[in-house]
């Protein structure tokens, strides 16, 4: 590989069948371009070139060789043009990741907006609750509802992620309505399988933070079988606002304990550091923080 440019140099004086020519068109002096295509022919340990004082020609062995060497700098060329394109305007292949949740409630429709805006690029988006590399996985950018701790990554904040403590109307008349966090421990409480601090919701209050240990018959990996869980009257969830904000709003869930917030995290558009961000990247998260924004629709 780090004999390339003796063989870009090699194929540019048999275009020009002088060295003078492909000394002028490379930017380069004609001695220079001389010494390269000797130390490439000592090298390979074949004469390319015929040399007179008047004419280049090919030998065999050197025909056959520039046939692989226009080859090589072709592709080379083209791969430059095609970076190049990438990088002046919004396009190509996007890899996304996101949680299932968000991805199927907002993050899809917000996707089919962004590509009528941006005709060039397409998206591949994978959709899953656990932690995900981006880099060892190939994704361009990820959006996360989290504390982010790598260092690693870029972060963006796209919008808050409040959570609420709800039931269903039906639940609160048969099981009565807690009035303290305390009063959680003797109701349902569903879990989500990933949430970090296990059997315990950690929530704000006017004192400050507590750990409430809670326990129920229920515990998922999906935040939409909870709140449908929940909706069915089975018992009470503690969910982030964009899961249940639509059935709070119709009556089909009620927030309790609201001087109590669960523990919450900002949702963030997460992209591995780069010293140049591409274009399609950028675009992507300009455009769900225009989404979504510091108020989102599902708070309205």
């Amino acid at each position: 590989m780090e004999h390339l440019g003796e063989m870009a140099v090699f194929a540019k004086v048999v275009e020009h069948r002088s060295f003078t020519a492909a000394a002028g068109s490379l930017g380069m002096s004609k001695s220079a371009v001389s010494k390269q295509v000797s130390r490439l022919e000592d090298r390979l340990g074949a004469r390319l070139l015929n040399r007179t004082t008047r004419k280049l020609s090919l030998t065999e062995v050197g025909e056959a060789f520039y046939e692989r060497c226009a080859r090589i700098v072709e592709e080379a060329a083209a791969a430059e043009e095609e970076v190049g394109n990438l990088a002046a305007a919004p396009r190509g292949r996007l890899r996304v990741n996101a949680s299932m949740t968000f991805g199927t409630m907002h993050l899809g429709p917000a996707i089919a907006d962004f590509l009528d805006s941006y005709p060039e690029i397409e998206i591949d988006m994978v959709l899953d609750d656990r932690f995900t590399d981006l880099v060892e996985e190939g994704f361009d950018v990820a959006v996360r509802i989290a504390s982010l701790t790598d260092s690693s990554l870029i972060a963006r904040r796209i919008a808050p992620s409040r959570a609420v403590i709800c039931a269903a109307p039906g639940y609160l008349e048969r099981h009565g309505r807690p009035e303290r966090p305390e009063d959680l421990r003797r109701h349902n409480c569903f879990g989500y399988l990933y949430r970090a601090s296990g059997p315990e919701w950690t929530l704000e209050g006017p004192d400050g933070p507590m750990a409430v240990p809670v326990r129920g018959n229920l515990r998922a990996n999906n935040g939409e079988v909870l709140r449908e869980m929940a909706v069915a009257g089975a018992g009470i969830v503690a969910s982030p606002s964009f899961i249940v904000g639509d059935a709070l709003r119709e009556g089909r869930l009620v927030e309790l304990l609201t001087e109590y917030v669960p523990q919450t995290h900002a949702i963030y558009a997460v992209y591995p550091h780069r010293r140049h961000l591409m274009p399609k990247v950028r675009a992507f998260v300009d455009f769900l923080v225009e989404r979504f924004g510091p108020e989102p629709y599902w708070d309205a």
